[in-house]
């Protein structure tokens, strides 16, 4: 999938839990959780992410079991009622959660902790050969805004997400099914997360596709100065215009139709 990443990809967020900080609670149901697929794939969604465990600041983490009980009839419902070929995102940290979402349809993992939470994550995705997105996260989402720290976030990140690589391959997961997310508010400081968006071009470089996750983070409401989440739509586009310029290639996002223009008037301009 990676390797033919011809434009910039959307992926939209379908949080299956009750306590996600922008949606938890809304998509509990299978009816419910697929009448917002459907209409995230009528916006123009190219991959949909499902998660059961909310991973806001301060949350609580959810055992593999309960992850199961949450997803699998999601991704079941989609695959039978919605698209056979529709690609789907499986958001956890856990190997068990990751094989039972593969083996229910989903395409490929995203991974909040890098493969740092369960190792045994990297060999599940090696022996089904998908493909994985390692992000980058300072701590757990329990302790992450505690108190985050860095001397050069950009020259930390880098170097944290190169390690994960390096796992992951040494797992035995091809180097064409591994991207990277710098981990927008997942224990970074404002100042860290702007930093991060304005050198994107350097985690570009790397050679694997770049996932952004900005969607209605509260740095930038501080910015903007609102505080609801729900009127950060027009900030999230700003920042996926931004990343497309930058070579970023695939955006997590809870607002499709919006970014999804964004991206690809950005794309266009790029392309000129």
């Amino acid at each position: 999938m990676f390797k033919n990443i011809e434009k910039p990809l959307i992926m939209g967020i379908l949080n299956v839990t009750p306590d996600s900080f922008s949606d938890g609670g809304r998509y509990n149901s299978v009816e419910a959780a697929c009448h917002q697929v459907e209409k995230m794939l009528h916006e123009g969604a190219d991959i949909i992410d499902i998660g059961g465990e909310s991973t806001r600041p301060n949350s609580i983490s959810v055992s593999s079991g309960e992850q199961i009980a949450r997803v699998i009839p999601a991704i079941k419902a989609i695959r039978s009622r919605l698209s056979s070929d529709v690609l789907i995102s499986i958001d956890t940290t856990l190997s068990t959660v990751a094989k039972a979402a593969l083996d229910a349809g989903a395409n490929l993992i995203n991974d909040i902790s890098g493969g740092g939470n369960d190792e045994k994550i990297l060999t599940v995705a090696a022996e089904a050969d998908c493909p994985i997105i390692l992000m980058h996260i300072q701590g757990t989402p329990q302790t992450m805004q505690d108190n985050p720290c860095y001397d050069d976030v950009v020259v930390e990140v880098l170097a944290s997400l190169n390690s994960s690589i390096n796992n992951a391959l040494q797992a035995g997961v091809k180097p064409h099914n591994i991207a990277i997310d710098v981990g927008i508010g997942f224990g970074k400081r404002k100042q860290d997360n702007i930093d991060l968006l304005a050198h994107l071009d350097q985690f570009v470089a790397t050679g694997h596709p770049v996932l952004l996750g900005t969607s209605r983070k509260r740095f930038m409401g501080s910015l903007c100065d609102v505080s609801e989440p729900e009127e950060l739509v027009t900030a999230t586009a700003a920042t996926t215009a931004l990343g497309v310029m930058a070579g970023v290639q695939m955006f997590r996002v809870h607002d499709v139709r919006e970014n999804r223009h964004a991206a690809d008037v950005a794309w266009a301009i790029k392309q000129a």
